[in-house]
């Protein structure tokens, strides 16, 4: 039969890779001792970091991957152990499970990376490569070229996804932020024949970009443009900004730069638009969201923001009308707000 283009649907896929988090979520919990701890009272996040004697936002987003599992749950702001953690995961439990999941604390690689996060809120890795390429404001024609492929597999369905969008359709001039491969200017620019299209990233990035702009043959509608968006200005007078799994690489303190930036270079009445899978509005799932956010607080320090946490941000630098829509791009959804005109 051979094989098929690629649609807007990738959910199996993201399901099959997604997997890999789900028992050493469970596993860092049992060694940390959260199940004990909270199947005999009810605690606050604060409050259980303490007890746990570990980091508060990183607890945060393991507690919103068990919820999804249905392992705790959170009510008026408290996390309770489900019944089948205080049966099976509970150490005073004659059903515990410890005694089998204590050996893959050793055999499985990411129960010691999240083990180490949830702890200390640092990467283990910062104490010798410095955190990813991209946070550094350089890296080699090599470098980008896998991080391009990386992301660009991982783009193709969202991208077409939100090139459908009416939302999108509309938008004359895009600057495309933190562009990667260009997957997705590339995907509006086709399915959008009247729109322009900036790539925005650092240099070595969009040098990479171009050979799949030229590959699509929109090099006349798709340009380019090298610099470090957080220490340098951003070209001014586009309608919209496009943000695609960005501000989840990125903490809140981060993203508000990013975002006072974006409002700065936007002309009057323009959009921010973030691509992004977004947490219930109480953090607690779903799965394949709290499974990316464990993702990115162990390789980005950044997590996956909820709703209301997107737009306080974008309306403290004074974005206006903060909403959002599934944008049929598997589990994505698309984040939009305006600068007053």
């Amino acid at each position: 039969m051979g094989p098929l283009p690629p649609g807007t649907d990738d959910r199996a896929i993201w399901d099959i890779w997604q997997s890999q988090f789900t028992l050493p979520a469970v596993t860092v919990a049992d060694e940390l001792g959260l199940f004990a701890s909270i199947g005999d009272a009810a605690m606050a996040t604060p409050e259980l970091a303490k007890v746990l004697a570990v980091d508060e936002r990183a607890l945060g987003i393991l507690l919103g991957a068990l919820a999804s599992l249905g392992m705790v749950e959170r009510r008026v702001g408290r996390w309770m152990a489900m019944p089948a953690a205080r049966m099976w995961l509970h150490p005073e439990a004659e059903g515990y499970w410890g005694g089998f999941l204590f050996r893959f604390r050793a055999t499985i690689p990411l129960h010691a990376d999240l083990l180490a996060m949830v702890r200390t809120g640092e990467r283990p890795e910062n104490k010798v490569a410095g955190g990813p390429e991209w946070e550094r404001g350089s890296m080699s024609a090599q470098v980008a070229k896998r991080i391009a492929d990386f992301m660009h597999a991982h783009s193709m369905a969202p991208a077409r996804g939100a090139a459908m969008q009416p939302q999108i359709g509309a938008i004359g001039n895009l600057l495309d932020v933190g562009c990667g491969s260009g997957v997705y200017g590339i995907e509006f620019a086709r399915a959008n024949p009247q729109m322009q299209v900036t790539l925005l990233d650092l240099k070595e990035m969009v040098a990479e970009a171009q050979h799949h702009v030229d590959a699509a043959g929109l090099g006349a509608r798709i340009g380019t443009c090298g610099l470090n968006m957080f220490e340098e200005e951003w070209p001014t007078g586009h309608d919209a900004h496009f943000f695609a799994n960005i501000f989840h690489d990125w903490s809140e303190e981060t993203n508000a730069l990013l975002a006072a930036k974006s409002f700065k270079a936007l002309r009057p009445g323009g959009q921010i638009l973030l691509h992004e899978i977004l947490m219930d509005d109480d953090g607690t799932g779903p799965w394949h969201a709290a499974a990316f956010s464990l993702m990115m607080l162990m390789g980005t320090l950044g997590k996956q923001y909820t709703l209301p946490e997107f737009r306080a941000l974008l309306e403290d630098a004074g974005f206006e009308d903060v909403r959002a829509c599934r944008s049929g791009g598997g589990y994505y959804s698309l984040v939009s707000a305006r600068k007053p005109g």
